[in-house]
């Protein structure tokens, strides 16, 4: 059998050729990644839509339910949106704004890293942010439907269900300059990794689970093709990637075709479920990017164990509460 091989049950790690959850190669950039308050997340809580809206977590479940159903890449296509989300300004729905026609001022989306994320995990955020409307106009938030649907579809994919706190209001700004500095690369290193999250109040141990979230979704051949041929300026392969990998993602990412829409799932054993797969992969050195492998070398885990709180502290960061730093949008794309 093939290493890459997939099942043809299509349960979960979405077999497209463009049917990527893309991760990019890091920029060089000259600004620093934006350290957000998170003091803010005591302010959250399971209950807060309570008396506002009680049935917001069942409105919601329908909706990932069906989209997991008829769209499977939704799933890793919304966990990866709410991390974008998290890491830029904050949980604030920021990611979800769509540029304003004829502004010089493109949004968090338009960046480079961005461009290519998933349509379906946008389009789940709407379709539930549309029902939640027609139910509770006005009062929930899209930063908080974003984090349930996230929750949602971990758990959809076989993950651990967890409660969700609540109580984030969407930001007020979204600008796509701000993107670059706070979104790692495919190629980080442990240390830039490492002093990534800690700017956004999270662990080591933090960092190892949420990169658990790779064991759903794809890459394209450009996050990793410098793996296959010239790690590092060597001119060679990156010594740390199994050699039947390699042969087997030279096939699919020749280095004459840098720009291959190819995408391969990032782990490759049981690319459709939420496990351990990952980490299984990473000690066989079947990492597909670098970032990823470098990491298990010195900070293997599992990647179950901790989701809740690893996703609990990400989902506090930068948090904003009240009309002064906040609001509370209709529409997910447009600011009110």
């Amino acid at each position: 059998m093939h290493v890459l091989s997939l099942t043809s049950s299509l349960i979960f790690r979405f077999l497209f050729l463009i049917s990527t959850i893309p991760i990019y190669p890091a920029q060089p950039t000259t600004s620093h990644p934006q350290a957000l308050p998170r003091h803010r997340h005591r302010e959250l809580s399971v209950d807060y839509y309570s008396k506002k809206c009680p049935q917001l977590e069942s409105l919601v479940g329908s909706v990932t339910s069906q989209r997991f159903k008829e769209a499977p890449v939704s799933a890793p296509a919304t966990i990866r949106l709410f991390f974008h989300d998290c890491f830029v300004q904050g949980c604030d729905g920021s990611i979800l704004i769509e540029t304003k026609k004829g502004s010089k001022i493109l949004a968090e989306r338009e960046a480079e890293e961005n461009k290519e994320l998933r349509e379906e995990g946008f389009e789940s955020i709407m379709k539930a942010k549309a029902l939640v409307e027609s139910h509770c106009p006005s009062r929930v938030s899209c930063s908080d439907i974003l984090a349930i649907a996230a929750r949602d579809f971990i758990h959809l994919a076989g993950g651990p269900y967890y409660q969700v706190k609540k109580g984030r209001w969407d930001g007020k700004t979204s600008t796509a300059t701000n993107v670059p500095p706070n979104i790692p690369g495919s190629n980080s290193t442990v240390d830039q990794l490492i002093k990534l999250f800690a700017s956004k109040g999270l662990t080591v141990e933090d960092l190892v689970v949420l990169s658990g979230s790779h064991t759903i979704g794809f890459a394209h051949c450009k996050s990793f093709v410098g793996r296959l041929y010239d790690f590092k300026g060597t001119k060679r392969a990156d010594p740390n990637i199994n050699p039947k990998l390699l042969k087997e993602l030279r096939m699919y990412c020749p280095f004459s075709g840098r720009s291959s829409r190819a995408a391969l799932p990032l782990d490759a054993t049981t690319p459709f479920a939420f496990d351990n797969g990952y980490y299984k992969g990473l000690g066989s050195n079947m990492g597909l990017l670098g970032s990823d492998q470098a990491l298990f070398l010195t900070q293997g885990r599992k990647v179950s164990q901790g989701v809740w709180g690893a996703m609990d502290k990400m989902g506090s960061i930068g948090v904003k509460r009240g009309r002064k730093h906040g609001e509370i949008r209709k529409d997910c794309r447009v600011f009110l």
